[in-house]
C-alpha cells in the first residue's frame, strides 16, 4: 500500500493542533501526536524536523486558516469583530495555540508577520489618526477574544445568559464595543 505523504502531514497537523492546544509546547508529546495521527515519530521528524518545527507549523497553519476564514472587513470592522468572536467559538484551539506560543515560544508568534501586515493594510483605509491600523487591530482582537480569555469566575457571573442565547449576547457585546470604540475615535 502506497503512502500518501500529504494525507500523513495533514493527519499529523490535526493531531498536533489538538495536542498542543491542550498541553502547550512543553507538555505536548510527539508520541501522542504520532499515535493519534496513525503515524510514527520518525515521520514527524522527517516532515517537520522535530517538535519545535511541528509546533511552529501547527501555529502557522492555524493562523493562516483563520486569516483565510475571517479576513478583515474595513467597511464593517465591528461586524468583523463579531466574525472573529465566532471563529474563536468554533475553533477555540486557535486561540489556545496562540496563547501557548506567547507563553512558551514568543519568537514564533512574530513569524506570521505577512498575515498581520496584510490585515493592517486592509484596515488602514478605515482608520484615521491618532489610532493606527495596528492599534485598531490589537483592540479589536482584544475585544473579540475577551470572552474566551476571561476567567470563568468572571464570565460565570452572567448567570442569566447561557447556551446559544449567551453566546449571541456576548457576540453582540463585542460588536457594540467595537462600534462605540470606533465612533468615539471618529468623533474625537
Amino acid at each position: 500500500m502506497a503512502r500518501d505523504a500529504e494525507a500523513t502531514r495533514d493527519r499529523i497537523l490535526v493531531a498536533a493542533t489538538e495536542e498542543f492546544a491542550a498541553h502547550g509546547f512543553a507538555g505536548g508529546r510527539v508520541e501522542r501526536i504520532a499515535a493519534k495521527a496513525q503515524s510514527n515519530v520518525r515521520m514527524i521528524y522527517a516532515y517537520y524536523g522535530g517538535k519545535s518545527g511541528l509546533f511552529d507549523a501547527t501555529l502557522a497553519e492555524a493562523l493562516r486558516r483563520m486569516a483565510e476564514n475571517v479576513p478583515p472587513r474595513p467597511d464593517d470592522l465591528a461586524g468583523w469583530a463579531g466574525d472573529v468572536f465566532d471563529h474563536h467559538q468554533r475553533f477555540p484551539e486557535v486561540l489556545r495555540l496562540s496563547m501557548w506560543a506567547q507563553l512558551e515560544r514568543p519568537e514564533v508568534t512574530a513569524e506570521p508577520r505577512e498575515i498581520y501586515r496584510d490585515k493592517a493594510l486592509a484596515v488602514a483605509t478605515a482608520v484615521a489618526q491618532p489610532l493606527s491600523a495596528v492599534d485598531v487591530l490589537v483592540f479589536i482582537y482584544a475585544i473579540a477574544q475577551a470572552w474566551q480569555l476571561s476567567p470563568k469566575g468572571l464570565t460565570g457571573l452572567d448567570e442569566d445568559l447561557d447556551g446559544d442565547d449567551g453566546v449571541a449576547a456576548h457576540r453582540q457585546a463585542v460588536v457594540t464595543a467595537v462600534e462605540r470604540m470606533l465612533q468615539a475615535h471618529s468623533n474625537a
